[in-house]
């Protein structure tokens, strides 16, 4: 994979991530604005479903950015199965 390619794209995922995380807390804002306003019509089910499609959506960002960082590693010689969580290489 190149480099600039690489760069590219886990920014790109940076920032749809950012995108999700916001739209997570104007969601909650617009749920307890509407709350207040509302009272008991209030479609507490709806919201719940945005909020776990928005999390589907933060699931599948990571499950993304963890299969580039995999090809980014094997491209660079490196097997992604040797690496600890904090992102060093295990000893042999």
């Amino acid at each position: 994979m190149a480099g600039a390619a690489g760069r590219e794209a886990r920014r790109a995922l940076m920032r749809l991530r950012r995108s999700v995380e916001k739209s997570a807390r104007e969601l909650e804002l617009a749920e307890t604005a509407l709350r207040e306003a509302e009272g008991g019509d209030f479609p507490a089910d709806v919201f719940e479903a945005a909020a776990q499609h928005l999390h589907a959506v933060a699931e599948f960002i990571d499950e993304q950015a963890e299969r580039l960082e995999a090809k980014i590693l094997e491209a660079g010689g490196v097997d992604p199965s040797r690496l600890h969580r904090g992102g060093r290489v295990a000893e042999e």
